[in-house]
């Protein structure tokens, strides 16, 4: 009987991997519909695979994906890897400072999150917009994450994104036209050493009409050597400290957030 139940159980898990190599994130509710495995012993399963390696869970809802250090998986999006080894850092960060944070990735025309912690801070941060999806568009130009990223790449990739901007019709695109003044925000993003949304921009999505989202952020990008994953943030009500102040509180932790990101990648 005892090794009835452990092939049992070895197959239920096996079940639950192959759900997660179709549909690489998926929730707790997806599974259990996918696999007809009843919810206390599927949280089980997965307490079990978590504990293996061989999967996690995503910061921002939950929900569960395939490990970046499960080898026996399809080749994934190189992204999904910073994600993973962002969630627990953000999370930590987040915990010790209260105000949350994203990880934003490079996605063509514009920049995409991938993780966040908003879910978990005390403050209004918008925790809501969860809801609608994890992934999120912001525009290179005028976000802090996308000048971030930008400062601080490769210059080929960086004209190569810009050249590709140049030819888009969207008002948050039009810096790309007038490069000597991108240059120089780039350069004071630099010399400043954290990127900040343009003081013109008050929020709101790529390709969606703007709106006062009442928020602030120092953004830092994910730079290992010459090549960078790409962008996190501190978020914070722009009411209650000046950019600077913020800054002046958090940039520190910020940074070793960062490190630690880019640290974890090489493992």
């Amino acid at each position: 009987m005892p090794r009835s139940e452990t092939i049992r159980g070895l197959e239920r898990g096996l079940q639950v991997l192959q759900v997660l190599q179709s549909n690489p994130i998926s929730s707790l509710h997806d599974i259990h519909f996918a696999t007809k495995i009843s919810k206390p012993s599927l949280l089980r399963i997965l307490r079990t695979l978590e504990a293996a390696g061989l999967i996690s869970r995503r910061l921002a809802d939950g929900c569960y994906r395939i490990s970046m250090f499960n080898q026996t998986t399809r080749k994934r999006d190189r992204y999904d890897r910073v994600a993973e080894a962002a969630a627990p850092v953000l999370d930590r960060l987040c915990q010790r400072i209260s105000w949350p944070s994203d990880l934003f990735v490079p996605a063509g025309d514009y920049m995409e999150r991938r993780e966040t912690s908003r879910p978990h801070t005390p403050f209004p941060i918008h925790a809501n917009d969860i809801r609608r999806g994890v992934i999120v568009r912001a525009n290179w130009l005028q976000t802090g994450v996308g000048r971030a990223y930008l400062a601080f790449c490769a210059e080929r990739e960086r004209e190569n994104i810009v050249r590709r901007l140049r030819k888009s019709d969207k008002p948050e695109d039009q810096l790309a036209r007038d490069p000597k003044r991108l240059d120089r925000i780039l350069a004071e993003t630099r010399t400043r050493g954290y990127a900040v949304r343009d003081p013109g921009f008050t929020g709101g999505k790529y390709g969606k009409a703007p709106y006062d989202d009442g928020l602030a952020a120092i953004v830092l990008p994910l730079l290992d050597r010459t090549r960078v994953h790409g962008s996190i943030n501190i978020l914070f009500v722009k009411t209650a400290y000046s950019v600077e102040d913020f800054a002046a509180r958090h940039l520190a932790d910020l940074q070793a957030a960062a490190e630690e990101i880019v640290s974890s990648l090489h493992k």
